[in-house]
């Protein structure tokens, strides 16, 4: 039995002539995500294979951002290609939500902060370390990150931080960081790390307003903890 193609189906069935009529709104996301794989396999139809994909996903598109090529690949039907069409998807998605916060996005807020970096980064395996960089009225110079995989209290890290506050000429920054883990409470090694980066900060007049570590769905402040 050959794979049935979308334009096989029912006219009232095929999503892409939905998504032409309704407009994209209208369609689920099973149908949109259809529409980028375009045929299913023997037993199922496009629409049918990526409905069970997002229940193995929780029906959460955020969830499904996460996934890699091996996780497609349990589905009959999904190669490498029309995986990585997916991923290429989820990642503009992602990408178009980053850009909703302009570089000169003000700061009143830790969640401010935490809803400019939470698209950059809730979905990633590992952890990573940023600064926010800001001017004298909190309005956003520009976002660095320092390091991938983690960081220590070394005085290399701390130069790191602040070189990036004086090429840029801002008066305030804010550190960030993520948990993969899920669980956003700071560590030792986190607390000490800020305790490194405000002295240092202070002695050239740079202000420190925040830590914010962030995991996917919740995050940690420092100055909403009234630790800085």
């Amino acid at each position: 039995m050959d794979k049935l193609n979308i334009n096989q189906w029912a006219v009232e069935d095929r999503p892409r002539e939905k998504m032409m009529q309704k407009g994209a709104e209208a369609l689920s996301d099973a149908e949109l995500l259809a529409i980028l794989i375009g045929s299913g396999n023997t037993e199922e139809s496009a629409v049918s294979l990526m409905q069970r994909v997002l229940t193995n996903s929780g029906n959460d598109l955020n969830q499904l951002g996460k996934w890699e090529i091996q996780d497609y690949s349990r589905f009959k039907g999904l190669g490498p290609a029309k995986s990585l069409t997916i991923m290429a998807a989820l990642e503009l998605g992602k990408r178009r939500k980053q850009q909703e916060h302009t570089e000169r996005t003000t700061i009143h807020w830790s969640k401010d902060i935490y809803e400019i970096f939470h698209p950059i980064l809730c979905d990633l395996p590992q952890e990573e370390f940023w600064v926010l960089l800001m001017n004298h009225a909190a309005r956003v110079i520009n976002k660095v990150r320092i390091s991938r995989g983690g960081i220590d209290q070394t005085t290399a890290d701390v130069r790191s931080i602040l070189r990036e506050a004086l090429l840029q000429r801002a008066t305030q920054i804010a550190l960030i960081h993520n948990h993969p883990s899920g669980n956003p409470q700071p560590s030792m090694e986190d607390q000490k790390l800020t305790q490194f980066v405000q002295k240092g900060a202070q002695t050239m007049n740079i202000r420190l307003t925040d830590h914010v570590i962030i995991t996917d769905g919740k995050y940690y402040s420092f100055i909403d903890e009234g630790i800085l």
